[in-house]
């Protein structure tokens, strides 16, 4: 650490992550699982959008949403993972004050980029079952890209005042992090300035982040539900009720996570539970997400053995 000049630069170049285990042993445990789960995750996001390119069935707005929530799940991961792994192989713990704050950035673009996108497709899903005769015009190509371009503003603006708000603060030591990547709660604690607006502003921002976004999707889900008891067809409600569980089961891990990770109030000492919810937030959310959407859904399963046969539809 360098010493304080009387400026608001801050006195500490570096942070140490303290990670998910202290004894070498169970570094070399956590390396091979984690290592494990990152291929499993970018081996399986990547397969359903290859599959949802390859196959012409799955050229559908739905399919659409998917595949960008599956190249998002594949960055959030990358974001905080590899260099986690590093860290372990080199037995080093220490992460640059700039490589820090680009690693909060980026995770919170990509991860909020996930909170607008699972919105737009309970929309989605709402438009599908509800007004049939309406979707291709409501949900054409131009609407599927401005719904997405609307996630990355909103995500881009959310992360990018974070981010300057955290440059405000000082951080003179200690230096470390009770985390296994860097995150807003446990950066907090280390500040030697106020946190009291910064966490004001998290609670505010993830109050928006989370609260209208549940809004949408509760309210989109009740008319599908509606919709879907009306239907005649034993098989269509079948179908309707598969793809939405699937959807809204992401949505509850993804959302339950984050609520508890965010919406609180007050410097709480960094907990084991923290580093929990953080593993849920980075690595198992993205790793279950291609298995929940494709376990029920007989189209996505069809077009990963065509990705995987290297065949492509013929249609």
């Amino acid at each position: 650490m360098e010493p304080v000049a009387g400026t608001n630069r801050t006195a500490v170049t570096e942070f140490i992550l303290l990670g998910l285990a202290e004894t070498e042993k169970l570094q070399s445990v956590l390396f091979v699982l984690f290592l494990f789960a990152y291929m499993v995750t970018i081996g399986g996001n990547l397969s359903i959008l290859a599959a949802i390119l390859v196959d012409h069935k799955l050229h559908t707005p739905m399919y659409f949403f998917l595949g960008n929530l599956s190249a998002l799940d594949a960055g959030c991961i990358t974001v905080t993972v590899p260099s986690m792994l590093g860290r372990l192989l080199s037995h080093k713990h220490t992460i640059a004050f700039n490589a820090c704050i680009s690693q909060l950035f980026f995770f919170h673009l990509l991860a909020g980029v996930d909170c607008f996108l699972l919105t737009a497709m309970a929309y989605d899903r709402f438009l599908a079952i509800c007004q049939p005769l309406t979707y291709s015009t409501r949900m054409s190509q131009a609407v599927q890209k401005i719904l997405v371009a609307m996630c990355w503003t909103c995500s881009l603006a959310n992360a990018l005042t974070h981010t300057l708000a955290l440059n405000t603060l000082k951080f003179c030591g200690p230096n470390e992090v009770n985390h296994f990547y860097c995150d807003l709660p446990q950066l907090f604690q280390l500040s030697c300035s106020s946190t009291e607006l910064n966490e004001l502003l998290l609670f505010g921002m993830g109050f928006i982040m989370t609260g209208i976004p549940l809004v949408f999707i509760s309210t989109s889900y009740i008319h599908v539900a509606a919709a879907v008891l009306q239907m005649r067809s034993v098989e269509g409600r079948k179908k309707a009720f598969s793809t939405c569980g699937s959807h809204l089961t992401v949505v509850f891990l993804f959302y339950g996570t984050g609520i508890f990770n965010y919406m609180r109030l007050g410097s709480e000492e960094a907990s084991d539970k923290d580093k929990g919810v953080g593993v849920f937030n980075s690595v198992i959310n993205p790793m279950l997400n291609p298995l929940i959407y494709s376990l029920r859904n007989p189209d996505v399963q069809g077009a990963l053995w065509q990705v995987i046969l290297g065949r492509q539809s013929l249609r």
